[in-house]
Formats: C-alpha cells, structure tokens, sequence
C-alpha cells in the first residue's frame, strides 16, 4: 500500500528535524520507499499576523509502507512532533515539525479528528511538488480522474525544482574547462548545495554545435573520477540532493546507474532501444530531450514555416505512445523540449513562452534554457549579463508551473526565486483552511 506523508519545519535546524522525523518514523516500523527533494516555500500566515512567524518552511514527502493502521500512525505523528518541540498548538505559528497523513493507498476517511485524503493536499504547492516529484501521474482518491501533475497545473504557483549543473568538461559553451578536477567540483556543488539545489546534473561531453563527440569509453573516464565522490559525499545523508548524468550512451548511463545516481539525463531522447530497455529495467528517472542532432547544428532546425511547439509536440506524443509500448513507468520520465537543439533563437524563444503546454501530456517537464545563444540579442557575451538574462526567462518559467529549471548559477536563482515567491504568496485566511494540522 502507498502510503504518503507530508513534512515541514520552519524553526531550529530545519533539515535536521526533518531528517530526526524520519529517523523516528523508521524506529516505529514504517518503511520509507522514497523520499523527495525538499522545496522551501513562504509561511501561510493569516491578515496581521506577527512578523516574527513569517519564516519560510521546509517540506518533503515521503512514500512508505506501515503495518499500523491509520489512527495508530497518527498517534506516532503526534509523539513525534512533541518529542521534537513542537509545544504551540496555534494552526498559524512557526513550528519545529510538521507531519501530515496526505495519502493512504485508495482509502477515503473522515472522522471528527481524522481526515485521509489530506483536506488541503490539492491546495498547497508546497504538498502537491514534493508528490508530483515522487509520482506525478497518481490520483487522489475520491477525487476524479485528475493526477497530481494535473491539480498541480491549477494552482496559482506551482513551486519548481532547480537542477544545477556541473561541466566536467573541457569544451562546453559556457564554463569548459573550469570544473574538471574534484577540487573545482566540490565547492561548486558545496555553493548549490547550500543555496538549496534539488537536483545536481554532472555532464562529460559537450554537445554544444560543433563539439566534438565522445565514445563511451572515454566518456566515462571523465566521469568516473567525479561520480565516486558525489555518491560519497551526497548520498549518504538520508535528505540529499538527487544526482544526475548527462549522457546518450547506454554503457555510460549503466555505470552511473551502479554508482548510485538518482537520473539519467538523455540528451537523445530516449529513443535507442538499448537506453529503453535500461529505462524499464531501472527503478530511477530518465530525462528525454527533443533534438534534431547531437551536437546540436545550427544548420539543422525545425521547419521555419510551421509552428515550433506543434512539431515538438508531435515529436512527444509519438515517443510517449513508444515508451507505453515498451512498459516504462511514464511516472518516471521527464521530458525536456531541448532548447537551442534543432531550433533558432525565435523558435527557442517560441517553446519559452508556452513551455507549460506540454505538461498535458502527463509528463513532468524541464528546461534548460540557462546562457544559451537564444539570448544573444538581447544579452551580452559576458557570463554576468547572460546569467541575469536566465534569471529573467527563470521566474517566467516559474509563473508558468514549469516542474523542473536547470541552470548554471544556482544561488543567484534561487536568491532571485525567493524575492520572487514572497510577493507572489498571499497570507491565508484562517477560517478557508483551518483543522487538518496542516500550516
């Protein structure tokens, strides 16, 4: 049975009671299958609130299994919370943790002090990301045919994951050559990290136009130096960044894979039949990018006559049909529409702008638009000016519900992302969302 849980913390050391939570949650029999990034969002606070409660939270979900029953979890819950400080019983106070029953299996309940569905679950970006991160595509019981992704669309802002990137490589377009030793890479994963990163993505060959192509062989000799330490040093504590490659070859993605990454990012878009096969076989996420060529060619593009997201779209729904055919869990594939890959600065420009139409098909969607070429006529070469530039394309990008935003300069988005959030959230109102334990 799937169970979820939703967890949020907004005083003391916020990471770690909610790593304790889960620690404590372990010790009482759960089994925890997954558990997702973890996305800060504004405290909900009522009109005329006191400015010391506007602490932003901290909250993930987990998916797990429990041989308890419902009210016998929600009695642990309450154990927890107070084990770990949470006194004030106020519904709008900042608070060391929060643990909320979201989901249990098909079950609908609604008793006077229990309530599964969770009452404000399709409400709340800061539930409906981490779900949608986990499993995109389920249905909340008794609530129709809508998924997680869909209800996720409604919301006013749907909070994105940042995926940063690390070049270890010495050709790239933007920072060749600058983090190719572990002793460039780790403090610029350590500054990521940090600044809140949900999502690191290592790539070793560039596929910039002109670049020259890699072999797996050698491929993975860049990479093999680096990924040894990231697992070691990332994936040991029980909340930590997940860990992606950027890689087409189905030899080097396996060997990611047995290292310990979380995602393969397949810049040819999943579309061999060896990287299918190595896709259903897998339990973990795949990224399928829409190109025309690898390297990109600024000679090959979409047709200039006909609409840029219509033939990208077209390109979707067939690969979507083959992945159904081929049983891969579509939960577990993200879909990238490649800008500046087969495409001109208009027409990258054009998927910009309509970015979040091709969430309808069910698939979780990223961009990675970060000092591309596109911007060129509107910013300068210099790494400052085009990192301003993304930033400006970035919060669109989030006013659209985009899932997924992988850029270079991770604490200047988030920073920019945050300024951003707190004037987009307005204070709740105690008496539309009141009960349920939920902020």
């Amino acid at each position: 049975m799937q169970i979820y849980l939703g967890l949020g913390s907004n005083i003391g050391d916020r990471c770690e009671n909610l790593r304790r939570s889960i620690e404590l949650l372990q010790q009482k029999g759960l089994r925890i299958i997954r558990i997702s990034p973890v996305v800060e969002s504004p405290a909900l606070l009522p009109k005329l609130a006191p400015a010391a409660w506007n602490l932003p939270f901290l909250n993930l979900a987990i998916e797990c299994d429990a041989e308890c029953s419902p009210r016998q979890l929600r009695a642990w819950v309450t154990e927890i919370q107070n084990r770990l400080g949470r006194t004030d019983t106020s519904h709008w106070s900042p608070r060391p943790i929060d643990i909320d029953i979201l989901l249990w299996g098909r079950e609908t309940i609604a008793t006077t002090d229990l309530t599964i569905p969770h009452p404000q679950l399709l409400e709340r970006g800061f539930v409906l990301t981490p779900l949608v991160a986990l499993q995109p595509r389920l249905r909340v019981p008794g609530l129709g045919p809508k998924t997680l992704l869909e209800w996720s669309g409604e919301l006013p802002h749907h909070i994105p994951l940042w995926m940063g990137i690390v070049n270890v490589t010495p050709d790239s377009f933007s920072d060749g050559g600058r983090h190719v030793h572990w002793h460039s890479i780790e403090p610029h994963v350590d500054a990521m990290v940090q600044a809140g990163v949900h999502i690191v993505d290592v790539g070793a060959e560039s596929t910039r136009p002109g670049a020259t192509p890699l072999g797996p062989v050698d491929e993975w000799s860049r990479l093999e130096p680096i990924l040894g330490p990231l697992v070691e040093k990332y994936k040991k504590p029980l909340i930590s960044p997940l860990l992606s490659v950027d890689t087409y070859h189905p030899e080097v993605a396996t060997k990611a894979l047995d290292a310990g990454v979380d995602i393969i990012n397949d810049v040819s878009g999943l579309t061999s039949p060896a990287m299918i096969e190595l896709a259903r076989s897998s339990d973990k996420q795949w990224i399928a990018m829409h190109q025309l060529t690898l390297p990109a060619d600024r000679g090959v593009i979409l047709p200039a006559d006909r609409d840029p997201c219509e033939e990208v779209e077209r390109w979707l729904l067939e690969q979507i049909e083959a992945w159904d055919k081929a049983n891969l869990d579509l939960n577990r594939i993200i879909f990238d529409p490649g800008i500046g890959f087969g495409k001109d600065a208009l027409q990258s420009l054009e998927l910009l702008r309509h970015a979040s139409r091709f969430r309808q098909h069910g698939l979780r969607v990223l961009i990675g638009h970060s000092r591309k070429s596109f911007m060129k006529s509107f910013a300068s070469l210099e790494e400052n000016d085009k990192d301003l530039a993304t930033i400006g394309v970035s919060l669109k990008l989030c006013e659209q519900g985009v899932d997924i935003i992988r850029v270079h300069n991770v604490p200047a988005h988030l920073s920019a992302y945050r300024g951003w959030s707190h004037l987009i959230a307005e204070p709740d109102q105690p008496d539309k969302h009141g009960g349920g334990g939920a902020r």
